[in-house]
């Protein structure tokens, strides 16, 4: 019957103890480590404005009825909580849809107008523009406007911001200031009756 030196069966035990304790030590190491970032929620996947764009679609094709979560949220194909990521109600998407209407169909038009060379006129290039395609979105809010106090606001201001920079192109041009509002009182009603016609725009 074989037997084993003391010696032998002592560092047997050392280098087994050893590696008991290495062992334990990664574990414990690995358990502390920062655990890796969980994937964004399927609700943050769109930005705010990805959710007012398509208000602004839903709008100009359903009417503003179909501004609720619901709708919405089918469109984009997600659930109602990626809506509410964004915005506490529908109240505050509607409040925050006007201000977007208002900055791309008159605050960034202005911007670029005032980016033109001095050799070109920016009424003619506002008209050109104004008189040169449909305009469903703006039919779209004026419906609005007339059941919602918050819509007719918003159609008031931005009515009021067009007339005033109109005017004050035309009072650029050297018109006296009484002359130069009759002028953008007129431009602009004759824009909002061919922007509420269905009919189109005879070219000459």
């Amino acid at each position: 019957r074989a037997s084993f030196p003391p010696l032998a069966i002592h560092n047997c035990m050392v280098r087994i103890s050893r590696r008991w304790r290495l062992s334990i030590q990664s574990c414990m190491v690995k358990s502390m480590k920062t655990p890796p970032a969980k994937r964004r929620p399927r609700a943050d996947q769109f930005s705010a404005t990805d959710w007012l764009d398509q208000g602004l679609k839903t709008l100009t094709g359903s009417g503003f009825t179909a501004l609720k979560a619901e709708p919405l949220a089918k469109a984009m194909g997600v659930s109602r909580g990626s809506f509410y990521w964004h915005f506490a109600d529908v109240a505050a998407f509607r409040s925050a849809l006007l201000k977007h209407w208002r900055e791309i169909t008159t605050e960034q038009i202005i911007a670029n107008l005032e980016q033109l060379p001095k050799n070109k006129n920016p009424i003619d290039e506002l008209l050109r523009r104004a008189f040169g395609r449909r305009l469903p979105l703006e039919i779209a809010v004026r419906n609005w406007a007339t059941v919602d106090p918050a819509a007719r606001l918003a159609v008031h201001t931005i009515d009021k911001r067009r007339l005033s920079y109109m005017e004050n192109q035309f009072a650029a041009q050297g018109y006296p200031r009484v002359t130069a509002r009759a002028r953008a009182q007129v431009l602009y009603w004759a824009f909002l009756g061919f922007s509420l016609s269905d009919k189109p725009l005879t070219k000459t």
